[in-house]
């Protein structure tokens, strides 16, 4: 049962309408948008209970929009998201109330999560307040306990977040993510603002906070190195879309996607005589919009394979969508092809 999936997406769909007057081409008469944002089309995967699966990708490739549908604070356009073998995607009212029990959030801003006039004993028994819950011993106490158990002092309850560093209010946002003992938390960029000492030290308490509750994670990061750290499988996105997903030591090992192959290049070697021999690719062209997706596969304007490539398979790369990325297999019509295949840009 410990392997069993706590969450799973299925084709998961978010767009936005385009907003815009009509001289603008915002809307089409009778106020039908004229395009819409494709922020998430079509993601799919499932989360172990009591595991981490990494989310990883640029800015804009919709990997928090993905994180905000599963915690259900964006409403999905399509698809269906399964907890615990129920799908809540459409869940209104009592149903939703509910819910919220179940998937908690940890956001990337720990300051802008928090609000300024209220003191973190308040912000951190919100959740069983709304929730309706009370705890043996008291509410208050219940807060001392998750204060200590996030590495803060029990005397912290009636300060308020201006009084703390980054690293201590981020300590306040995981406490209030916990306090409802959900089976999921989507960690949205979590210590992406942080210093990196304090990085490592947040990092390291979510990890004892699985190891001592079983609770799943989706890390959502752009750092490679933090995600390979905490998470054994990895996502990866582009424009909304999946384009690999593995395990860790395949994924950073043997990437099998072309934009997989250029965001590991990028990463920083400590070691200089390395970081000077390794092949860095890059890519060249900017992201493209997402209401104006590429034909065929989305990286392809971007892709320093396809350049490589016969005509005829520039074609297929060009006007065939390739099929879904599923675990070790990756979104891409040539990821057969041998890894020192992209020509470097």
């Amino acid at each position: 049962m410990e392997n069993q999936a706590i969450l799973r997406v299925e084709n998961l769909q978010k767009h936005f309408p385009v907003k815009g007057g009509f001289l603008a081409g915002g809307f089409l008469p009778g106020g039908r948008p004229a395009k819409t944002v494709k922020a998430v089309d079509g993601v799919s995967f499932s989360l172990a209970r009591g595991q981490t699966l990494g989310l990883v990708g640029e800015s804009g490739c919709g990997k928090s929009t993905t994180g905000r549908m599963i915690a259900r604070i964006l409403d999905p356009t399509g698809g269906r998201i399964l907890v615990d073998g129920v799908d809540i995607s459409g869940l209104r009212g009592r149903e939703l109330y509910e819910f919220r029990r179940k998937v908690q959030m940890i956001f990337q801003d720990p300051f802008g999560s928090l609000n300024p006039r209220q003191s973190i004993g308040t912000a951190i028994a919100a959740p069983m307040v709304a929730q309706k819950i009370n705890p043996a011993g008291g509410l208050k106490n219940r807060v001392k306990e998750l204060l200590e158990q996030v590495g803060l002092k029990p005397e912290h309850f009636n300060r308020y977040p201006h009084e703390f560093s980054g690293g201590q209010r981020q300590r306040v946002g995981i406490a209030r993510a916990i306090s409802l003992n959900p089976s999921v938390i989507v960690c949205d960029e979590p210590v992406s603002a942080l210093d990196v000492s304090v990085q490592a030290q947040v990092v390291n308490l979510l990890q004892e906070i699985q190891r001592d509750t079983g609770v799943s994670y989706i890390f959502i990061a752009h750092d490679l190195s933090v995600v390979r750290h905490i998470s054994p499988e990895v996502a990866v996105m582009y424009l909304g879309k999946i384009v690999e997903h593995g395990p860790r030591e395949q994924l950073f090992s043997n990437p099998r996607h072309p934009y997989t192959r250029a965001l590991l290049s990028a990463v920083p070697i400590p070691d200089p005589r390395a970081a000077r021999e390794q092949q860095k690719i890059r890519l060249t062209g900017d992201l493209p919009s997402p209401a104006n997706p590429p034909s065929g596969c989305v990286f392809r304007t971007r892709c320093p394979l396809i350049t490589t490539l016969p005509e005829d398979m520039q074609q297929r790369c060009r006007t065939e969508i390739p099929a879904t990325a599923v675990l070790g297999s990756p979104a891409c019509h040539h990821a057969a092809l041998p890894a020192g295949a992209p020509a470097t840009v």
